[in-house]
């Protein structure tokens, strides 16, 4: 039986039948990227918030709070470049223009990190700024009152609320990787949309090939966003706690205590 005398659920079965392994080596390097990139993004994003929320000390003088502003004026256009730019214009321009202008010829894997990696590090720099600045300014205030520097109250106070706040969005942009790396099949780069687009030129089977791939990205992205869900989870802690009282000669520790639940204590 020809491929042209099959139905189409025949069609998508001899696909993965002929083509799986092909597929699963797409997926594999879809999912590395994404993952490889939003981890990278990330430490960009959060470097990038941290100089941008920075306020100049009191008494620094005029060429720090000139570096500090030249800085911020420099990341701020990053930013809003990678962030107004489609993702494609930047791999060609990216991989190209490093080639044609800066004799550097990028490999595969080294043109798709970069390129994934700067673009999610600008989204991520934006969400990292909202994420610090939503922190209770009482809790920077409080950690100066007890000696910490700047550096100390951003690490151990506000990064570790802002990083709870902002998971949502990590796990979003990660998502947002897994499908978004299908425009690296511009440069060349071997994933899963490459792979689809080989498959459906070598059989005309577009619609059957389309579907297959279909489900590989919804199985890969709904199986990230239940696992980031748990983290999400874990990180919210146990639903009971105990309750602080304000009469600090009263032992009432293991004794009352709230249910998140119900929202009453027992």
């Amino acid at each position: 039986m020809t491929i042209s005398e099959m139905n189409f659920f025949q069609r998508m079965l001899y696909i993965v039948q002929r083509y799986g392994s092909s597929l699963l080596e797409g997926a594999a390097t879809t999912m590395a990227i994404a993952i490889i990139c939003t981890a990278l993004g990330c430490v960009i994003g959060f470097a990038v918030g941290l100089v941008q929320t920075t306020e100049p000390k009191k008494n620094s003088n005029l060429f720090m709070r000139g570096l500090l502003k030249t800085v911020k004026v420099i990341l701020t256009a990053y930013v809003e470049v990678f962030r107004g730019t489609p993702m494609m214009l930047q791999a060609a321009f990216i991989y190209y223009g490093a080639a044609q202008v800066f004799g550097v010829n990028l490999g595969m894997w080294s043109a798709a990190i970069i390129i994934v990696s700067v673009n999610t590090g600008a989204y991520m720099a934006e969400t990292v700024r909202g994420g610090i600045l939503s922190v209770d300014q009482g809790q920077k205030e409080g950690a100066r009152a007890i000696g910490m520097s700047h550096v100390q109250t951003m690490l151990l106070v506000v990064l570790p609320q802002a990083l709870r706040n902002i998971m949502p969005q990590i796990g979003n942009n990660l998502i947002i990787n897994i499908k978004d790396t299908c425009v690296l099949s511009i440069i060349g780069t071997v994933e899963l949309f490459f792979t689809f687009r080989s498959i459906s030129g070598a059989l005309y089977t577009y619609f059957e090939a389309a579907t297959v791939v279909m489900i590989i990205y919804f199985v890969l992205t709904f199986t990230c966003s239940r696992i980031l869900r748990w983290i999400e989870t874990k990180m919210d802690g146990p639903a009971d706690f105990d309750l602080a009282t304000a009469d600090t000669l009263a032992f009432t520790s293991g004794m009352t205590r709230y249910n998140a639940k119900t929202g009453g204590t027992y």
